[in-house]
């Protein structure tokens, strides 16, 4: 059941609870355009001992949306203020992407009320001319409201495999509801951000990064610079799977998650690396490349060629 409460930093949040009281503290924390129902499919696979918190961060979901006040440390400092009200102190982060994000900056900023960190699909840095690009021509034009097949394509660019068609057409709507000023409030935040990578070396709790090998966003070079500056962080890399890897394959997420989350020290030899089998082929969105006129891999689209990511990503296409 989805739940409310108003935060002493002035925004109402919206939430959903499972779990036992006295259960293991975890807050979930999606990306971008995304609400807690990021999580839907993986809520259901926790055991009862994890008491789980999935958050809709400000300007999302049905949270309240404040006219500014999107950058991270505004978003930690919610979580900050969410940890005050639930009265929870310390717990364990769980980010995806843009979530992977403030989970940084509130690891590095409220290093005693965290006890472990998992980054999903995270970034290192949004120091990317490509994505200033985007900003620009695709994201900075939005008006209201949001166009159903931009939010369409732009949830599906984050996947390489099939996902239930029922909890796509879900988180869609959940990509409906973020109004266009939110939209460049938040990207105009990403843009502004300096690299605060080198402040990860500071990090002392137990970190679990996940990461698609065909993410298209957050590439292997920003797991390699996460890992650099956080030497003893379990690494494990999905094969075939894109930056949704929750959405794609709920039961191995949580089937890897709960362990690191329910182990005594949370974590596995200093520096570990996990490579998960790959299991079947990926699922291909069929698109035609607005470059080139033809079909395209599936890891393109429209929006996705002007952040230019074609070079990076051996589009059948362009080769």
């Amino acid at each position: 059941m989805r739940k409310f409460v108003s935060l002493s930093t002035g925004v109402r949040i919206e939430y959903v609870e499972q779990g036992k009281a006295d259960g293991v503290p975890v807050i979930f924390l999606h990306g971008v355009t995304d609400s807690w129902r990021s999580f839907e499919r993986v809520l259901p696979l926790l055991p009862p001992n994890i008491h789980a918190f999935a958050l809709s961060q400000r300007g999302h979901g049905d949270s309240s949306r404040p006219t500014s006040g999107y950058r991270f440390a505004d978003m930690s400092a919610d979580l900050l203020a969410f940890l005050d009200a639930m009265g929870l102190s310390p717990a364990i982060i769980v980010g995806h992407s843009m979530g992977a994000s403030v989970a940084h900056r509130f690891v590095v900023d409220h290093p005693d009320r965290v006890a472990r960190v998992v980054l999903m699909g995270a970034f290192s840095t949004y120091s990317d001319p490509g994505l200033a690009d985007f900003v620009a021509s695709s994201i900075a034009p939005l008006t209201d409201p949001i166009a159903v097949p931009f939010a369409r394509e732009w949830q599906l660019s984050t996947l390489a495999r099939a996902m239930p068609a029922d909890h796509l057409d879900a988180v869609v709507s959940e990509t409906l509801k973020v109004p266009a000023r939110v939209w460049r409030e938040v990207f105009d935040g990403f843009l502004k951000t300096p690299d605060f990578t080198s402040e990860l070396t500071k990090v002392s709790v137990p970190v679990l990064l996940m990461w698609g090998d065909r993410d298209s966003y957050a590439l292997r070079a920003a797991q390699d610079r996460l890992l650099e500056v956080m030497p003893k962080a379990r690494f494990i890399a999905y094969e075939g799977f894109g930056h949704a890897f929750h959405w794609e394959d709920p039961e191995q997420f949580t089937k890897d998650l709960v362990p690191f989350l329910t182990s005594r020290t949370g974590r596995d030899s200093p520096g570990a690396e996990e490579r998960l089998k790959d299991t079947g082929p990926p699922h291909v969105h069929s698109r035609v490349c607005p470059r080139t006129n033809k079909n395209c891999s599936g890891r393109l689209c429209s929006f996705l060629c002007r952040w230019r990511l074609y070079s990076r990503l051996n589009c059948e296409a362009l080769s």
